[in-house]
């Protein structure tokens, strides 16, 4: 009988970090994008510990219980995977199999770039592996004509925030709309906003939740969310530019480890500007790719969405992969 799912504080690469883990075994770290928490992989804790594995799935820096520092420098790529490498020896480990979704998923690809002594294997959802650009990724944005890119209307501290926090149930309502991400593919290179407008003006809030999504589920992350801000989860953004700049060192680096990637058709990620650029290339950034599982009708949210097709595929690789 696998082991409840229990949860605790850790003291990790400077900051507070908040777990939820489950089993015992090889470790798989699980790390959420935004703006997410890890509740966010509730349905995997418990098939990847079923498997035999210790999943442990953090509330990354910035998020939930976990320390917010207030300096906007403090959300690097260099920060975040430094607190996931710290994770790993503060669990009593030496080697980890990554897990990422959304921005979770850059981290697990960096983590498995910068550190592939760590991380013996990796898993993306949503978020393909980027190769590094020839200039940063804002200013070539803007050269494309996506002035109002949501990465760019995330700069400004203050002004997303603002939209985000007058109403977390409606945020999260309209997150998570089940076919969010259909309608954000028809925004111009997906997620391009129109002037004047914010994030949410793309979507309307369904009538009614999906079957994978109840009340409960948007109370609890507009509960969480109402208390901490969504400030520590943009900052991640805000460090775009900077990040490009740090990783100069890893220019045409690939991604050696056994990997895989998942993600739903109808996620606006891969369906936009990021996506298009990043899924041809996916062999060439993972020469050791395991699979891609491109899951028919599922959205960006799609470990949540579609947990018995998305566990069959990470446990499947795990059990074939993982140290």
């Amino acid at each position: 009988m696998t082991a409840q799912m229990t949860e605790r504080q850790l003291k990790v690469n400077g900051i507070d970090m908040h777990i939820a883990e489950q089993g015992t075994g090889p470790l798989v770290i699980l790390c959420h994008g935004w703006p997410e928490l890890s509740y966010s992989w509730r349905h995997q804790l418990p098939a990847i510990a079923a498997a035999g594995f210790h999943a442990v799935a953090p509330d990354m820096r910035g998020y939930g219980q976990t320390s917010a520092p207030k300096d906007i420098g403090e959300y690097t790529i260099f920060h975040i995977t430094g607190d996931i490498i710290a994770l790993v020896a503060a669990l009593g480990e030496t080697q980890a199999t990554i897990i990422g979704h959304d921005w979770g998923a850059p981290i697990a690809w960096h983590c498995a770039m910068f550190r592939p002594d760590i991380f013996t294997a990796v898993v993306g959802l949503s978020v393909p592996p980027s190769p590094r650009g020839p200039a940063r990724p804002l200013g070539m944005m803007r050269k494309m004509g996506l002035e109002r890119f949501y990465w760019i209307y995330f700069q400004e501290p203050g002004v997303a925030e603002a939209e985000f926090e007058a109403d977390p149930v409606m945020t999260f309502r309209k997150l998570f709309y089940p076919r969010a991400s259909e309608a954000l593919r028809g925004t111009g290179g997906g997620l391009n906003l129109k002037p004047g407008e914010g994030f949410l003006s793309l979507v309307q809030p369904a009538d009614q939740m999906p079957d994978w999504l109840t009340e409960d589920h948007i109370r609890r992350f507009a509960t969480t969310f109402r208390r901490t801000g969504f400030r520590g989860g943009l900052n991640w953004y805000r460090n775009i530019d900077r990040n490009w700049d740090l990783t100069a060192p890893w220019q045409g680096a690939v991604i050696s480890q056994p990997a895989l990637f998942i993600a739903g058709t109808h996620d606006a990620v891969i369906r936009g500007v990021i996506g298009e650029r990043a899924l041809p290339q996916i062999e060439r950034m993972l020469p050791n790719i395991k699979g891609k599982v491109l899951i028919e009708g599922a959205g960006h949210w799609v470990q949540q969405e579609r947990p018995a097709e998305v566990n069959a595929a990470i446990v499947g690789f795990l059990q074939a992969n993982a140290k």
